[in-house]
């Protein structure tokens, strides 16, 4: 009865006259304000490394260090919401992703820009739980729920489009600091607007927030995933040792507190659904073998072809136009032919096309690239949307922000660790060229940092041997991208192979729920 009376003040009015739909315009502002911000960074990451000047090691906090903080604190946040109220946990933290964003902007040395992107880690782990969370309470009907989690994917997608394109045209006229400033009207569209139309629902018999869970969780994900980024790019040293045990020790007591606590912060038996369990691992995998990848493809369209910015933002667009279209009916074709059909074709695709981006090089014509690009988005649009409809299906209403927090926080530690993994596979390769012998040491120091370490470090040299050094080093990135793709196309294929076995006899519910 307790419950019953919670849903009708909280969805009752959303339920008439459409309010639902303009409930989610409001929860995907929230996507948006993610999305455009973590496509922003790889573009502006050559500009960027011209001026703060971090080294090869800074350059990859700088693009993780987000991920890391939003994973380790995903699983706390989305509990934390279904106990206060997810729109009251939305807004306050559209509102501190906002501000942060500003201090991004005017980050003046790579430690502040590491500090500045943990602490938009923090507030961006507010946002995606809570959004999944309202529309599985919003949206009782499962077709009219899958089409708006659709919508909730492919403005993700657009958002990955809006990015590049907007930043590109910003970098074009201001410094880089400014492809962050367009989280702001958004941000404050979302808060003002959020404010009268959004329902508040929590769960009403969570039981009180757990700090010592949320601290245990938060030095394990980050524990482990640091050990991981350490070891692939300066080997098994006694601090990965040290970092993996700790991150080890804490998750296992985490797990071990879950299993005794009467209200847990994320309830372990979730995990014995298969559906669930697969759903979360095809997540984790799918993005683990795209992150690294598109964090190092918008470096290859301006430092090794030569694109401006706005050029390398609009050669992004396919991954993103292909997301949108296969995310709106990916619901429809999961109904039609089953849900791993639809999943493991998305990320057989998604391995094919990265595949075939082991054969670039810097010469390779863009209709390969597009094409590539658009094959990755159409299998990421069906794979993602139809995971996320299983994940939040399998669970009961008051339950939804902890699995909503579970599916994100497998999306973040996969984007953390194929950045790290992958990253640190193109920057090994990467850092094996070889300079020219008349270049000083200091500058051939500074060039093996980065690609863009490589260009900045050639204007300090004859056009000649400028020349010689910058082809050197962008052939080296060029086959460090080679090896990535191989190792993610090797990911995603045994991935899709996986999907098959464990969404054996998953569907997604017909029925309207009451």
């Amino acid at each position: 009865m307790i419950r019953t009376e919670q849903l009708h003040r909280g969805t009752g009015a959303e339920e008439k006259s459409g309010g639902r739909w303009l409930a989610l315009s409001v929860l995907v502002l929230a996507v948006l304000l993610v999305a455009v911000d973590a496509t922003v960074l790889g573009l502006a990451t050559p500009a960027l490394s011209e001026d703060l000047k971090p080294s090869g090691t800074q350059l990859l906090w700088i693009g993780d260090i987000y991920s890391f903080v939003i994973a380790g604190l995903l699983v706390s946040m989305g509990s934390l919401g279904d106990r206060i109220g997810r729109k009251k946990l939305l807004l306050t933290g559209a509102t501190a992703f906002g501000a942060v964003s500003v201090l991004n902007a005017y980050a003046t040395s790579p430690e502040m820009m590491i500090a500045a992107r943990a602490l938009l880690g923090v507030a961006g782990a507010t946002l995606m739980p809570s959004t999944l969370a309202l529309i599985r309470n919003i949206f009782h009907d499962p077709r009219e729920r899958s089409l708006a989690i659709g919508i909730w994917g492919a403005t993700a997608s657009a958002g990955a489009a809006i990015g590049p394109v907007v930043g590109g045209a910003l970098l074009q006229h201001f410094w880089w600091g400014s492809v962050f400033l367009i989280n702001l009207p958004v941000m404050i569209a979302l808060v003002l607007v959020g404010i009268r139309l959004l329902p508040e629902s929590k769960n009403p018999v969570a039981g009180p927030w757990d700090l010592i869970s949320v601290a245990l969780s938060l030095v394990g994900v980050i524990g482990v995933v640091y050990a991981v980024k350490e070891a692939a790019t300066h080997g098994a040293t006694a601090g990965v040792w040290i970092a993996a045990a700790v991150g080890a020790a804490c998750l296992y007591a985490f797990v071990r507190r879950q299993f005794a606590l009467a209200s847990p912060l994320l309830d372990m038996r979730l995990f014995k659904h298969r559906g669930f369990s697969g759903a979360v691992l095809a997540d984790l995998l799918t993005v683990f073998g795209l992150s690294g990848l598109v964090f190092f493809l918008s470096q290859f369209f301006q430092l090794v072809q030569g694109r401006d910015p706005l050029e390398a933002g609009l050669a992004e667009l396919p991954a993103a136009i292909g997301a949108v279209a296969t995310g709106l009916v990916a619901g429809r074709y999961a109904r039609k032919h089953s849900v791993r059909v639809i999943v493991t074709g998305g990320l057989a695709a998604i391995g094919l096309a990265l595949a075939a981006l082991t054969v670039i090089h810097r010469e390779t014509g863009y209709p390969l690239l597009g094409a590539a690009l658009l094959v990755v988005g159409l299998g990421a649009g069906f794979s993602f949307t139809v995971t996320a409809d299983v994940i939040l299906s399998s669970v009961p209403k008051e339950q939804a922000g902890s699995a909503s927090a579970v599916s994100e926080t497998a999306y973040e530690l996969g984007a953390a660790l194929g950045i790290a993994l992958l990253g640190s596979v193109v920057t090994g390769v990467y850092q094996g060229f070889t300079a020219p012998a008349s270049v000083p040491a200091p500058v051939a120091d500074a060039a093996h940092e980065s690609l863009g370490g490589a260009v900045e470090a050639a204007r300090t040299l004859d056009p000649a041997t400028a020349h010689t050094m910058v082809g050197a080093a962008q052939d080296a990135f060029v086959d460090g991208l080679r090896l990535a793709s191989g190792v993610g196309a090797a990911v995603l294929l045994a991935t899709a192979a996986a999907a098959w076995f464990l969404l054996r006899g998953q569907e997604l519910q017909d029925g309207v729920e009451h």
